[in-house]
């Protein structure tokens, strides 16, 4: 079943955005009394369209399914078609937030004028994959960050991916059984991580883990990453 994200509630009514109602009607040709599933302030709703294509609340529905630890993802930036499979990738994964780092090897260089439609671009995208896969959220994809930013940040665990660590395994700090945990993991551009860089972050508390003994794309990396928190989430 169609799942969307409402921007409104009133009553017993669920208030679409004009382009999920364009996307009813035109893509996904519903008809009236046709169910679709709404999530609204984190709940989810079984609704029905009515009559002018209103949507109306049949009952709510007890699911959830997001992870049991709030997990961002710091990453260098790249090309545009990598990143956006990188944010498509992440929300299906259900990491919480999305940082895009400015690094000292990222080739990409954010014109700070066209930055608030990529942002607005970048959140769109996290909007379909979570309709997609669904989640009860839609991550959020933050402004461009340094790292001298990003270390101001609180967080109980705090990991940068490495590839000098090699014997340093990042599944050695993914228990999550006894509590909820809120985590950051930092992911470099092509290139990876500098020295520098990761000299920085581990002076304020990153800990510096390996993915194996391979060098991974950092879009593999970044699904790697996710991947292994999934099932950490399960055992």
């Amino acid at each position: 079943m169609q799942r969307y994200f409402a921007k409104d509630k009133v009553n017993n009514k669920i208030i679409l955005l004009d382009s999920d109602i364009h996307h009813i009607k035109k893509v996904m040709r519903m008809n009236i009394n046709d169910n679709i599933e709404v999530i609204y302030d984190k709940k989810l709703y079984l609704c029905k369209i009515i009559d002018n294509y209103d949507i109306e609340i049949v009952n709510e529905i007890n699911e959830d399914n997001e992870l049991n630890v709030d997990v961002t993802v710091a990453i260098g930036m790249v090309k545009e078609q990598k990143f956006d499979l990188i944010l498509q990738k992440l929300t299906e994964l259900g990491v919480k937030e999305i940082i895009p780092l400015a690094m000292e090897r990222s080739i990409i260089k954010l014109d700070k004028a066209k930055i608030d439609k990529k942002v607005e671009r970048w959140n769109s995208i996290c909007k379909e994959a979570s309709e997609q896969s669904k989640r009860n959220i839609i991550p959020k994809v933050s402004l461009p960050m340094t790292l001298n930013e990003l270390v101001k940040s609180n967080y109980d665990k705090k990991l940068v991916c490495s590839v000098k660590q090699k014997d340093n395994f990042i599944n050695k700090y993914l228990q999550f059984k006894d509590e909820y945990v809120k985590m950051i993991i930092v992911i470099g551009p092509e290139g990876g991580v500098s020295d520098k860089e990761e000299e920085f972050l581990n002076n304020n508390d990153f800990i510096s883990v390996s993915l194996g003994s391979r060098v991974l794309r950092v879009e593999t990396a970044a699904i790697y990453v996710a991947s292994v928190i999934n099932y950490s989430c399960m055992e």
